[in-house]
């Protein structure tokens, strides 16, 4: 058994899709949009593992900043060593992008950095 998606509702769909594509070389399919309901996604893809759903609808965004909350928390990548875990975590920095933590070796051995994406969506770069 595999994973075979994640799914987020985000506030600005096109900004989510350009940033995926921008850091982490996802491909997004084509936008599916729902005439009937407004809702509106796109998949990416990533060189490997599970797709991201990105998806918005007008009366469903809301935002909540409890990074402790039940359900979604974050998202992690594996950029393959510490070196890149720094220097993306430096790029994501120098654009503008809130670092939560690290870069660090956790106590479970983990070299890791959290940032914050759009909406707030927590994006743990991983080795």
């Amino acid at each position: 058994m595999r994973l075979e998606h994640a799914a987020v509702y985000v506030s600005d769909l096109e900004k989510t899709r350009e940033f995926f594509e921008t850091y982490f070389a996802g491909k997004a399919s084509d936008k599916y949009h729902n005439q009937k309901t407004g809702f509106m996604s796109y998949f990416l893809s990533f060189s490997a593992g599970a797709r991201l759903e990105i998806m918005t609808k007008p009366d469903r965004y809301t935002e909540d900043s409890d990074n402790n909350r039940l359900g979604f928390v974050h998202l992690a990548f594996s950029v393959d060593s510490k070196e890149k875990v720094d220097a993306l975590t430096d790029r994501l920095r120098s654009n503008g992008y809130e670092t939560v933590s690290g870069p660090r070796t956790t106590g479970d051995g983990y070299y890791e950095s959290c940032i914050k994406g759009p909406d707030g969506i927590l994006i743990e770069l991983t080795v």
